[in-house]
């Protein structure tokens, strides 16, 4: 049961419409779906206001769309992230909404799209090589009800690229600033601004960067104010996030 379900099931019960074992019986069901290989968390939504997001890394494309089509009987929205062309095949041949973002790796499905919560949120990424992350990042802020506005390539190798949409950046609710290399981006965000900033590094970078490592010791050391660091490469924890701040600053959450 999504929250929205469980939101007109209350309201029926107290418009006398339905009764109270039938409440109790919606309420009762089995929170979990197995399915041998995993356990499908089906009061996601319930608990979080978004259904359980399917990591496709490492499943096979046949256990993906098992755990897709489960949720997708229940909510009307999904997301799959890190996933190939063939997880997105075989995803759209059960969900015939589905659609795939190649860019960030994910896979959507929206039956009825949320309107847009007020407030937006800027994702930007340091350069070119950023942008799957940054998608990432992007897709899910998107599907969970926000306004997005993406900056791309605004790296401080030229600081003026970034300076001429202060004006954008400074008017969101939040920042995800995505970066690689020294993963110098974040900081200097940080210090413009007056809202959250989520930094997220990235694995771009050549062989002293380690893999991320350096970009990520940065922007846990960075004298920013106001700057929270997810992992390497975590463009959907940083899009979650930034939604759930979003949220609250919208006055949805309490």
């Amino acid at each position: 049961m999504t929250s929205t379900e469980a939101l007109v099931l209350l309201d029926r019960f107290r418009a006398g419409q339905v009764s109270r074992k039938e409440v109790l019986h919606a309420f009762q069901a089995a929170p979990v779906a197995e399915l041998g290989f995993a356990k499908v968390d089906l009061h996601r939504s319930l608990r979080k206001g978004f259904p359980e997001v399917i990591f496709g890394e490492g499943k096979t494309p046949e256990q993906v769309v098992e755990i897709a089509a489960r949720i997708a009987e229940r909510d009307q929205r999904l997301l799959v992230t890190r996933i190939t062309k063939e997880h997105a095949r075989a995803i759209r041949k059960q969900l015939k909404q589905a659609i795939y973002h190649q860019t960030a790796r994910c896979v959507t499905v929206q039956r009825n799209h949320l309107p847009k919560r007020a407030g937006s949120i800027v994702v930007l990424a340091a350069g070119t090589s950023d942008l799957p992350v940054a998608e990432e990042a992007a897709i899910t802020a998107d599907i969970m009800g926000n306004q997005v506005e993406r900056l791309y390539d605004v790296g401080v190798a030229g600081l003026h690229r970034l300076l001429s949409r202060l004006d954008v950046i400074q008017s969101a609710h939040v920042i995800v600033a995505v970066a690689g290399m020294e993963g110098a981006l974040p900081s200097v965000v940080a210090g413009l601004v007056n809202k959250p900033v989520i930094a997220v590094p990235t694995s771009v970078g050549y062989g002293a960067s380690f893999g991320g490592l350096a970009a990520l010791l940065a922007m846990l050391n960075s004298c920013g104010s106001g700057l929270t660091v997810v992992n390497i490469n975590n463009g959907f924890g940083a899009g979650y996030a930034a939604s759930q701040i979003n949220a609250l600053a919208a006055g949805e959450l309490k």
